[in-house]
């Protein structure tokens, strides 16, 4: 019986390039599985998020959190509500706000005093 060390963590970019071997005409994914010292079936997961797009570097600098503070506004803001050609409000997207003790998602338009008004509800 062999005996293996801690677990080994691949980053992004080695996942990336070995994946990019299995793909190449006539490459074995066990072959190349077992020239890096991976499981094989750990190396078909990873194919399968390479398709899926979640190597792509692209997406991951998408993702990244910025710092968010709430202040109280000066003077009240006025949100225009635009309408769409049918006379309905158009949804004007998703804001999604992670507090660590809560989540906030708010879809459509949103009105700045009642999202800041959730929001210092939620900072106490």
């Amino acid at each position: 019986m062999e005996i293996r060390g801690p677990r080994r963590y691949r980053s992004i970019e080695e996942r990336r390039g070995i994946v990019e071997e299995t793909l190449k005409p006539g490459a074995s994914v066990s072959q190349v599985a077992r020239a890096h010292d991976v499981n094989t079936n750990l190396v078909f997961t990873w194919r399968r998020q390479y398709r899926q797009g979640l190597f792509d570097e692209d997406r991951q600098k998408a993702t990244a959190l910025v710092p968010v503070r709430v202040a109280k506004a000066a003077e009240p803001v006025m949100a225009k509500r635009r309408r769409s050609p049918s006379g309905k409000s158009a949804a004007a997207g998703t804001i999604d706000i992670d507090l660590g003790h809560a989540r906030v998602r708010i879809e459509g338009t949103a009105d700045p005093e009642c999202v800041r008004v959730a929001l210092e509800g939620l900072v106490r």
